[in-house]
């Protein structure tokens, strides 16, 4: 059996988004390490919460963030 489609719009309940938002910014994580690992990928994701908090991943050193040419 196929997963149903969502339709794409604001969860209107608040817990229900955050949970929505906390187990979809865990799997961004893991599809940003596993493109780095397996395409040998420089790979950097921000993301800000509703509130304004900052989740962020980097796949290169710190070094990455101070290149001219980014």
């Amino acid at each position: 059996m196929a997963r149903e489609k969502i339709k794409i719009k604001k969860i209107d309940n608040v817990t229900a988004r955050q949970v929505t938002f906390s187990k979809r910014r865990r799997g961004l994580f893991k599809k940003a390490e596993e493109l780095s690992v397996l395409c040998d990928a420089e790979v950097a994701l921000i993301i800000f919460s509703a509130t304004g908090k900052l989740f962020e991943y980097c796949s290169a050193s710190s070094s990455l963030a101070s290149d001219p040419k980014l």
